[in-house]
């Protein structure tokens, strides 16, 4: 992961600085981490943390390699540094400490500050933010913040315990500094989970000390009976004292660079980039809307409120469990979720096998219904068989456009749903019968066998029952109906397309007409334009007949909220600004 995690703290005398800093080198190492090893100080060590190992090292420089690695540094004076080390990590001379990474070939580097100077000044902005303005209510915890320019800081603020600051404490903060604001957000649980463990341990150290010193010489009653002696003068100059002494922890800064560096290490595996090819299609962002709502429902949903619905009997299968299902619902609910046998017999496999079924004429009446949003109902005994019929049909419309309800006991009205299983004892309202806007699939108990073709070695039960397609408007033979009906009955008669092809074949009609439908939303719902230029419009569309608009306005209806909001928000946004000026 391309970014710095920076320890920093805030100095009673020089305000924010930054202690110690961890980056990602995917170059040769800097000047002041490469040269100057001392073979007698020189420490290879093997380390496995959360199954990722790297090679740690940490090496030292002579005084006047480190004088002069000190003198090119962007960091700040020594006038600015604490004399005893409370703003100073690492000592003069110390060129930090370096991991390398065996299997990418990146190098971790730790030091007080970045060596680039333009590294040195975004994370002495953040420092300064992280422990001044950018606080969370209580000025301890999480609080993301930044901008495209400085970047984007994830900052964790705490307080270390020390008996000689005032109020007892010292404030700290431990930062994240990346450029991709999305993978930083992403990554939120990830690193709050990590660096509060980080903290955690790093407080619990410096409790212990700061217990022992208050046993040993207790501060507050010192300082109640000085309490007219100037505070800093009373102190002796220990103002400022340095993370290591206040853990107790000489091998603090080794510590937490393993910590870092395993950090920027795991961040940046626990993500990864996928390449989509355009953008996602409306089948997919309405799933993701149906997915959300129903797991706000799952939440506040009892599953004693569940009615039970009783299941019908196939013929050939007896003692079949009842039914538990919602009355409604908006997506298929998962075959195993109906208690049916595992093996389904009387099913349709595809559009192609209902067609061949149900025959040509009888099929084409049904998916004219379908396409045109026309309730679609199945009565039977068999719900394995209408969950398959629903399965198959659903295929046809965009997601957005399908509302089932499995299997019923009453009538449902057509508002509720598109698509409705009936078991046959249900009486359907004599309007509904001869309406123009319904279908009604009766599946019977055929009077003799072999009536359909077997086109499977286990669909010899579906020769026992037999299909009666009917409608108040029957569609004609020589009606031309919606182009896509046209198209989709031709890639069906092809035999030299497999079930597979004919499948990525509706995927493709089903996006070309939902293009379509967008642009009609946007030209009449977004831009309100007169219904001679929409007539143009659907001309050039190729969809001026009288069942493609129809289809159209249909399917309108199962567009994503998402491409709704984002279509008024960027199409009104700058009409609005136009109008107030």
């Amino acid at each position: 992961m391309n970014a710095i995690v920076a320890l920093c703290h805030f100095c009673e005398l020089h305000g924010p600085r930054t202690l110690f800093c961890t980056e990602v080198l995917h170059s040769p190492l800097p000047q002041g981490a490469s040269s100057g090893d001392i073979a007698g100080q020189n420490e290879q060590a093997e380390e496995e943390e959360g199954g990722i190992q790297m090679s740690s090292r940490i090496r030292s420089h002579s005084p006047a390699e480190g004088a002069s690695a000190d003198s090119s540094s962007p960091g700040p004076k020594k006038s600015d540094m604490c004399e005893a080390s409370g703003c100073r990590s690492l000592a003069g001379g110390h060129p930090g400490y370096v991991s390398h990474d065996k299997e990418t070939s990146i190098k971790y580097v730790s030091h007080q500050h970045p060596n680039h100077p333009q590294l040195f000044s975004i994370v002495r902005q953040a420092c300064v933010r992280s422990l001044s303005c950018e606080v969370c209510p209580g000025r301890e915890g999480p609080i993301f913040f930044g901008d495209e320019q400085h970047g984007f800081v994830f900052s964790h603020t705490f307080f270390i315990k020390d008996s000689l600051a005032r109020g007892f404490q010292r404030w700290y903060s431990i930062i994240t500094i990346m450029m991709d604001r999305i993978y930083l957000i992403n990554s939120w649980p990830f690193l709050l989970g990590k660096i509060r463990g980080i903290i955690d341990e790093l407080q619990g150290k410096a409790l212990k000390v700061f217990e022992a010193e208050q046993y040993g010489c207790p501060q507050r009653a010192q300082r109640m009976n000085t309490a007219f002696t100037p505070f800093l003068h009373q102190r002796n100059g220990n103002a400022a004292r340095s993370l290591t002494s206040l853990t107790n922890d000489e091998n603090l800064w080794a510590c937490l660079h393993t910590s870092f560096a395993w950090l920027l290490k795991a961040c940046g595996s626990r993500l990864t980039e996928k390449l989509l090819e355009g953008a996602p299609t409306e089948d997919t962002l309405v799933q993701m809307e149906k997915l959300a709502d129903l797991k706000e429902e799952s939440e506040g949903w009892d599953g004693s409120e569940e009615e039970e619905k009783p299941s019908a009997q196939t013929d050939d299968v007896e003692g079949q469990e009842e039914s538990k299902c919602p009355p409604e619902t908006s997506l298929m609910p998962d075959c195993n979720s109906w208690n049916v046998p595992h093996r389904r017999l009387s099913v349709f496999r595809s559009l192609r096998h209902m067609r061949q079924v149900l025959g040509a004429s009888a099929f084409r009446m049904l998916a004219w219904h379908v396409l045109m949003g026309n309730q679609v109902i199945w009565k039977a005994r068999d719900m394995d068989l209408v969950q398959s019929a629903f399965e198959v049909l659903r295929t046809m419309l965009p997601v957005g456009c399908v509302r089932i309800i499995p299997y019923s006991d009453q009538y449902e009205e057509a508002y509720r749903c598109n698509f409705l299983g009936l078991s046959p004892h249900v009486q359907i309202p004599s309007h509904i019968l001869s309406s123009e806007f319904a279908v009604l699939v009766e599946v019977r108990t055929a009077t003799r066998t072999n009536l359909y073709p077997t086109l499977f070695e286990d669909e010899q039960s579906l020769n026992k029952y037999e299909f009666v397609v009917t409608s108040g408007s029957p569609v004609a033979a020589d009606r031309v109906g919606p182009t896509i009906l046209n198209k989709i009955e031709a890639a069906l008669t092809n035999q030299n397309l497999s079930v597979d092809v004919v499948d990525q074949c509706l995927v493709c009609l089903k996006e070309e007409w939902m293009n379509k439908v967008k642009v009609l939303f946007k030209f009449t719902k977004v831009d309100s334009r007169p219904k001679e230029d929409t007539q143009k419009l659907l001309s050039i569309l190729g969809a001026a007949e009288e069942d493609n608009v129809k289809l159209l306005k249909f399917w309108m209806t199962g567009l994503s909220k998402t491409y709704k909001s984002h279509l008024m928000s960027t199409v009104r946004s700058p009409t609005s600004s136009e109008s107030r000026n």
